[in-house]
């Protein structure tokens, strides 16, 4: 559980009971401030309508791993098998080997360097993604992305919030691998 108590009852909840037939842990800690769990969603959903899905589960799974967000990689771990690749492709692209290309591969690497050290990113990582035909404001989605992981994962990790215990369920070896901090609460 958090290092936090969480709120019995909350206007967020019922949302989560809704979609997944339980409460998310992440829920709950943010239960105390409903405003902030309404921001970090509109941000979202602003990064999400400014770019391609898919390289914004990439960039986030880049920038989890490099945070080592047990929650934030299971997540989103979870909707890249369940949208775009099988589990097995899942497991290789976190282990630098998956069915990539190279602006793939390269968007990956901005990502995680963002969250492992922003000021050490320099002109020629920005003029790599250019060369491979990224516009300036597709640089900022992949910064900005990786920026707000920082946020929204060391939020989670600072508060004890455990991966909800349903991501169990999960394939093994993906979700073993997508296990890069802190474990999976008991289910």
């Amino acid at each position: 559980m958090a290092f936090i108590e969480t709120p019995a009852e909350s206007e967020l909840y019922q949302a989560d009971l809704e979609q997944q037939g339980y409460v998310a842990n992440m829920t709950r800690v943010f239960a105390h401030r409903p405003e902030l769990w309404a921001a970090w969603r509109e941000l979202v959903g602003a990064l999400r309508r400014s770019m391609d899905w898919r390289r914004y589960e990439l960039v986030t799974v880049a920038a989890a791993q490099e945070l080592r967000s047990s929650y934030c990689m299971l997540a989103h771990g979870k909707v890249l098998v369940e949208e775009f690749y099988d589990a097995d492709q899942v497991r290789a692209i976190v282990e630098g080997h998956g069915p990539l290309d190279e602006v793939d591969r390269a968007v990956m690497e901005l990502g995680a360097k963002v969250a492992r050290d922003a000021r050490a990113v320099t002109a020629d990582d920005i003029a790599r993604l250019r060369a491979l035909g990224l516009s300036d404001g597709e640089i900022l989605d992949v910064v900005a992305t990786a920026s707000a992981r920082c946020f929204f994962s060391k939020a989670l990790d600072a508060l004890g919030a455990e991966p909800d215990a349903a991501y169990r369920a999960l394939d093994p070896a993906m979700r073993d691998e997508l296990v890069v901090g802190r474990p999976i609460e008991a289910g």
